[in-house]
């Protein structure tokens, strides 16, 4: 749909080059305009973390209408109502944190599509539907491809079950969340501990040979990633931004 910028993301992934973006967590969508002007190739609208609400949500996606900047939405869990209550603000993509295993999967894939396709959506069309103003037959050809099902993979059990995971049809993306991962192996953080290194390239490889689409959450060792793999990074949260940007701004004005 053109007010969420999907079919650009596609096509920059599709030709074989890498979508840059970041997470947003402040509830002010003035932060999505300044992230789009910023040229990121999307926004990672946080409603896990943070202080986002559902209407504040709605404002960020309304944010990227006609910036070629598609708008994915975290949901808090992977719950079948947390779902239904953004889907009909029409992000290009759904996240869903801690999927544990192909029972997550599914319920995730579910709760994204409508009946007919094999999911439980409730129908309650809304903005993807321009209130009533688009051909409702137009819309629901849409919904079978979009918004993206994106699961994230960010536990070691998932990893241990990652085979039956990538087995659910209906997967559009999976988003490595690495900090999580490494947490759930005692080393916070370690990316560089072997067996965090070891689990993070054999789930990469798993992925990207079922054709689904990598993402990751990465502040550094970029070109690792990029020879994983990944089709698209979040690289940086508005906070951290906000903090380094003050930070090295004290710095050149103090000429430290």
């Amino acid at each position: 749909m053109d007010i969420n910028n999907l079919q650009s993301f596609l096509d920059k992934t599709g030709r074989g080059e890498i979508a840059y973006g970041c997470c947003v967590t402040f509830a002010d969508c003035a932060v999505t305009e300044v992230a789009c002007a910023a040229g990121m190739d999307f926004v990672w609208i946080d409603g896990e973390h943070g202080e986002m609400d559902r209407l504040t949500a709605m404002h960020h996606m309304m944010a990227v209408k006609g910036t070629g900047v598609a708008s994915f939405y975290r949901v808090p869990a992977c719950d079948h109502t947390e779902i239904k209550k953004v889907i009909d603000f029409a992000p290009a993509g759904i996240i869903v944190p801690m999927v544990m295993d192909e029972n997550d999967a599914a319920k995730a894939v579910a709760a994204c599509r409508y009946p007919m396709d094999g999911g439980n959506r409730g129908c309650g069309f809304r903005r993807g539907w321009n209130y009533g103003a688009r051909d409702v037959g137009e819309f629901l050809a849409a919904s079978r491809r979009e918004p993206l099902v994106i699961l994230q993979l960010e536990h070691i059990d998932a990893v241990k079950c990652l085979d039956r995971i990538l087995d659910v049809p209906g997967i559009d993306s999976i988003l490595v969340g690495p900090y999580d991962l490494s947490a759930s192996m005692n080393t916070p953080g370690a990316f560089n501990d072997p067996e965090v290194t070891q689990a993070l390239d054999e789930a990469c490889q798993k992925i990207v040979s079922r054709g689904i689409l990598l993402g990751c959450y990465a502040e550094s060792d970029f070109d690792l990633w990029r020879r994983r793999g990944v089709k698209y990074m979040s690289v940086k949260n508005d906070t951290n931004a906000l903090l380094e940007g003050l930070r090295a701004a004290k710095i050149k004005a103090a000429g430290e």
